[in-house]
């Protein structure tokens, strides 16, 4: 299932990181790589602000649509 039709505050882990091989390089530069573990903190205006390693990382929904948990 994608990262956009998590419910926010749960953990889940990361199974696989779809789409172009930039936007997967990309992905996996900012800490989405399978395995991790991602929380969404809020979604708003097709936005979603996630806790990976740490961090707290705002992506677009088109970018949350890619990775898959």
């Amino acid at each position: 299932m994608p990262l956009t039709l998590c419910p926010i505050g749960e953990e889940n882990i990361i199974k696989r990181i779809g789409g172009k091989e930039e936007i997967r390089h990309h992905l996996e530069n900012l800490g989405f790589v399978a395995g991790g573990i991602v929380k969404i903190i809020s979604a708003s205006n097709g936005n979603i602000i996630v806790n990976i390693k740490e961090s707290r990382v705002a992506v677009s929904k088109e970018m949350a649509s890619k990775i898959m948990v």
